[in-house]
């Protein structure tokens, strides 16, 4: 049975309230692939710890889960998301599980960013044909995106290898993407790393792409946890999931792209990392891409400075190396930039 024909495990989201409900238990909503299952049942043990209450998964189905077109197409900004701010809004659910990548940059202010917890690897990650790696694909190779910056990238990299590929543009879940390759319609895709990890198929990956190759999603590996602004217990005690750095990267990288103008299906890439002297954090490093789909024009800069100590410190960060960037031409690369 597809993942959107599933009957939800947990109870319906019409259900009643849950702040009202007698025995305590938080309900977080989620939506119903494979890996946002296995995402917010991690965060739900957890929780479940943290909080000593019973947790229960309310399976949602948003607008991106059923449409089959690409995610340029449908707008790429929160599409994934919507349906599940919406529950929050209605008192459907306590609190939802988000991959942060796809949370639009603006924060509505009647939801709180609750928690962003220690981000899971960010890399893209490459699953190829016979154990295939990305200098060695042969010419000709196909290989399947959906992501426009993946195959700016991908195709800048290859051209400055003197590499020819050949990006597909696919759709679909872990299994969908996979299956092409195992098929023999696609010589390899592209996924992320973070994603394999949480549904334990991390083993067939055939090469992990640099972020010096390849610079991930804005937000990409780490996960978002919303709830309603005004529920001021369950923020408090979501708050012990929150992790500082990957807060202040994460703020950084999504900064960057709100002030590029741009919607998470632009071809953008950003990645925020510390540079340690020994054990002592010193600096916070932010690095940005943007390009055309096709590789031939890319524009990549980087800035490093102190380790962010404050929301509007990250947010400064992002917003002055977007600035050199459209200085050197970035707008004119993304295609959707606002008007």
């Amino acid at each position: 049975m597809s993942e959107q024909a599933r009957e939800p495990e947990g109870r319906s989201a019409q259900a009643e309230s849950p702040r009202r409900r007698a025995d305590g238990t938080l309900r977080l909503g989620t939506r119903r692939s494979k890996l946002a299952m296995a995402q917010s049942g991690q965060v739900a043990d957890i929780v479940r710890r943290l909080t000593g209450r019973p947790v229960e998964l309310v399976e949602i189905t948003t607008y991106g889960d059923v449409s089959r077109e690409q995610l340029a197409q449908i707008g790429g900004t929160g599409v994934f998301v919507t349906a599940l701010r919406e529950a929050l809004l209605r008192d459907e659910v306590d609190f939802a599980v988000h991959s942060l990548k796809d949370l639009p940059t603006a924060q509505p202010a009647d939801l709180a960013l609750a928690a962003v917890p220690v981000r899971e690897d960010a890399r893209d990650v490459l699953v190829a044909r016979d154990g295939l790696t990305f200098t060695g694909l042969p010419e000709g190779t196909r290989v399947g995106t959906g992501s426009p910056r993946r195959m700016a990238q991908l195709n800048a990299y290859a051209r400055g290898h003197g590499l020819t590929i050949e990006t597909v543009p696919i759709r679909g879940n872990v299994d969908t993407r996979i299956g092409y390759v195992r098929k023999g319609e696609l010589d390899a895709v592209v996924l992320a790393a973070a994603g394999l990890n949480r549904i334990g198929r991390i083993d067939e990956v055939t090469d992990f792409l640099s972020v010096d190759t390849v610079l991930p999603a804005p937000g990409q590996g780490a996960l978002a946890i919303e709830c309603a602004a005004d529920n001021a217990s369950l923020i408090a005690a979501l708050a012990e999931l929150d992790d500082p750095f990957t807060r202040v990267a994460v703020t950084a990288e999504r900064s960057l792209l709100a002030a590029l103008e741009a919607g998470c299906s632009a071809p953008v890439g950003a990645f925020a990392d510390l540079l340690a002297d020994g054990q002592t954090v010193k600096e916070m490093r932010l690095r940005g891409v943007v390009g055309t789909t096709d590789g031939s024009t890319l524009v990549q800069l980087s800035t490093t400075g102190p380790v962010p100590e404050t929301y509007d410190q990250a947010m400064a960060l992002g917003r002055e190396l977007a600035a050199e960037m459209l200085a050197k031409g970035a707008a004119g690369l993304m295609g959707e930039r606002a008007h």
